[in-house]
Parts: structure tokens; C-alpha cells; sequence
């Protein structure tokens, strides 16, 4: 896994081969940064990434100049791997959660300018993520944006809040954004 751009460009880390999760790939994920760059200046925003897996998002957000990232992973072996991951960069502007991610969503009262969710595409209750997010008037801040990374059975174009979708092989991402009324 490598961070593409930013502070720390180039640094790579080993995932365990033991991992069901794989990163998004490079290219997916240079892709997305690009189309978001469009929407927001990630230097000083605050990002939430969900089902973190392997934190990949997380590091890169961190490296784009993200002054505060939240990251959610249920998997006790992938928290322990992205917290190791953040101490390997003494990066203390991150706050690695271990814990259910709809629980975290129900409970949690903090804005954020950006999140990112990539759960797993065989995950029954994916479609419901879009509404749990945007309707949270706490959870994406106005004019924030929702990235869902989901397979290409997904077609999320009627929700109210859909600004765009792209796709890159396999990976798809449907852009969501609440806007300021």
C-alpha cells in the first residue's frame, strides 16, 4: 500500500497477506483525490473514513492536508495495522476508532467536510449508507461530500444528494454533497 501525493508521498507499507481487505487501488484512488479536488481544498478540512480497512484513505487524506481524520474499522488485526501505520508516520492528527461503523454514525455528533465509506460490496445494509449520511445534519457539514466506493451493481443517481459517479474498473464511487441553503 503507498500514499500517492502530498507529505508523505512515496511511503509505502506492507499489508499482511492474512488481510481479507485490499487497499483501493492506486489508481482508483488518484482518480477519486482528482475529482475531489474539484469539490474542496483538502488542506485543513476534517474527514471521516468508514470501514477503514486497511487505512489506505486515511493516510492519504492525512498526506493531502487533512488537519483531522476519524477512522472507523470493526477488525480488531486492521485497527491495530492503521494504528501502527500512524505511528510509523508520528502522525497524531487521526483518531483510530475499533468499532462498529453503524453504531459510530448513530452515536456521532461531529461535522465533517469529507467521508469516505468503502464498505464491503456484499454488505446488505450499503444501500442505506447515502441516507444515514445526508440526513444527519451533524454528520456531513454543509457543502461537505460523501463518497460511497461500491460495486457496479450500485446505481445511486435518483438519492437527492447524488452530484456524480465515476468508475475505474471494478471500483466505483457515487459523490454525494449536502449543500448550503
Amino acid at each position: 500500500m503507498r500514499i500517492i501525493t502530498g507529505k508523505y508521498k512515496g511511503r509505502s507499507f506492507e499489508i499482511p497477506r492474512s488481510f481479507k481487505a485490499r487497499p483501493t487501488t492506486d489508481f482508483a484512488k488518484e482518480n477519486l483525490f482528482n475529482v475531489l479536488r474539484g469539490y474542496m481544498d483538502l488542506e485543513g478540512t476534517t474527514a471521516l473514513d468508514l470501514f477503514a480497512g486497511t487505512g489506505s484513505i486515511t493516510l492519504e487524506m492525512l498526506s493531502r492536508g487533512c488537519t483531522k481524520v476519524i477512522s472507523v474499522e470493526a477488525d480488531r488485526d486492521h485497527h491495530r495495522f492503521i494504528t501502527e501505520c500512524l505511528k510509523k508516520l508520528g502522525e497524531e492528527n487521526c483518531t483510530p476508532l475499533r468499532t462498529d461503523v453503524f453504531r459510530f454514525l448513530k452515536a456521532c455528533h461531529i461535522g465533517f467536510d469529507i467521508i469516505f465509506a468503502d464498505p464491503p460490496y456484499a454488505l446488505p445494509t450499503l444501500p442505506t449508507l447515502p441516507d444515514i449520511v445526508t440526513n444527519n445534519n451533524a454528520l456531513l457539514n454543509p457543502n461537505g461530500v460523501f463518497i460511497l466506493e461500491h460495486g457496479r451493481d450500485y446505481d445511486f443517481s435518483s438519492h437527492p444528494c447524488f452530484i456524480e459517479h465515476r468508475a475505474y474498473g471494478s471500483v466505483n464511487f457515487s459523490l454525494f454533497q449536502r449543500y448550503l441553503i
